[in-house]
């Protein structure tokens, strides 16, 4: 069934718990904006190589950019999520089931912001979702084993290959610089790394954008065929909306992130920060094409670490390090749990 401007209009008239899943989605996507996007540029603006406003609208820019062409190329990490749980066959259960994940994330993304931890969304979400599925199923019928898996796949190339490529760029453009003038490296690894920066940013559009894009997408299947099909396309507009959405997040609210994670962290250079950016590009590519959910966050951030600690590991202020890995632990059961939690009051007061 197309699922265009007009066939959603005529269900969104019939049935208002339409339009609120879409604007808890949006709403979701927008909380990804401010707490994950800002990652991106985070080195670019710690590093000085751009000043924060201009960085934040590259990224916005980037986020818009990497949604709608790349999910005209690939659409795995969308699909992944698509199929990662299943709400059953009550429509109107499982359209409160997504309303109270959304909530959940919400709450959970904007706590993370206010205290300026940038925590993974992308995990979030998955969370939220599988927190949902289990309170609506009564256990783990309602999750999708192999999917799951992907989840795991993901963490290993979103830290173990982050840390490890970020370490080993920076040491190859030690080994290769070492007899350039180091004046004009620097100008050199500025416009490199801004290159790079806006690179991750395209990779987060299309990774994570696809995340949200996926259940906005699963909400309207339900709402207007009361169930999910496998073959469904997503429509322009949806993809449109979702990555303006996104982008607006990122504008309005990624100065606290940045701060954290290009400035606290790690005090770097122009070619550490173009080693952190080529890193995360390298590894959210690969897993943004293999169908892999990666979060940014980890991506970035132990991108940092790695060329940070090729140095030397005093350089990374690991009592930071620490909290941010805490709080990654900690998505999957907090969030989890208050999805699940939201899903059983949730369904009590419709």
């Amino acid at each position: 069934m197309a699922y265009d401007l007009a066939t959603f209009a005529s269900a969104l008239a019939a049935d208002p718990l339409l339009g609120l899943i879409l604007a808890l989605t949006l709403g979701a996507t927008i909380v990804n904006g401010a707490t994950d996007a800002p990652n991106a540029i985070a080195t670019v603006v710690g590093s000085r190589a751009m000043r924060p406003t201009p960085a934040i609208l590259m990224a916005a820019a980037g986020n818009f950019i990497g949604l709608v062409a790349i999910t005209a190329v690939s659409s795995a990490v969308a699909k992944t999520i698509y199929h990662m749980v299943d709400f059953g066959g009550d429509a109107h259960a499982a359209l409160v089931a997504l309303a109270a994940a959304m909530v959940a994330i919400i709450a959970w993304g904007a706590a993370a912001w206010y205290f300026g931890i940038p925590t993974s969304q992308s995990h979030s979400l998955i969370a939220g979702i599988t927190g949902a599925a289990i309170a609506l199923q009564g256990g783990l019928a309602g999750v999708n084993g192999t999917e799951w898996m992907k989840v795991l796949y993901g963490l290993v190339i979103s830290t173990g290959l982050g840390f490890g490529t970020g370490w080993l760029f920076m040491r190859l453009i030690r080994l290769t610089c070492r007899h350039v003038n180091r004046q004009r490296g620097n100008r050199a690894f500025r416009l490199l790394q801004i290159g790079a920066g806006g690179g991750v940013a395209v990779l987060h559009g299309a990774q994570d954008g696809q995340k949200f894009l996926s259940l906005a997408m699963l909400g309207i299947m339900l709402g207007i065929d009361g169930a999910a099909a496998d073959n469904a396309v997503f429509p322009l507009w949806l993809i449109v909306l979702v990555s303006l959405t996104m982008a607006f997040g990122t504008a309005v609210g990624g100065r606290k992130i940045i701060k954290s994670v290009g400035m606290d962290m790690v005090r770097m250079d122009q070619a550490q920060g173009f080693a952190a950016c080529l890193s995360a590009c390298f590894c959210i590519g690969l897993a943004t094409f293999t169908g892999l959910p990666v979060s940014t966050t980890h991506t970035k951030t132990t991108a940092i670490m790695g060329v940070g600690a090729e140095k030397s590991p005093r350089n990374v202020k690991w009592g930071l390090a620490r909290r941010m890995v805490l709080t990654w632990i900690l998505t999957f059961p907090g969030c989890g749990l208050l999805a699940w939690a939201f899903t059983y009051v949730f369904l009590l007061v419709t």
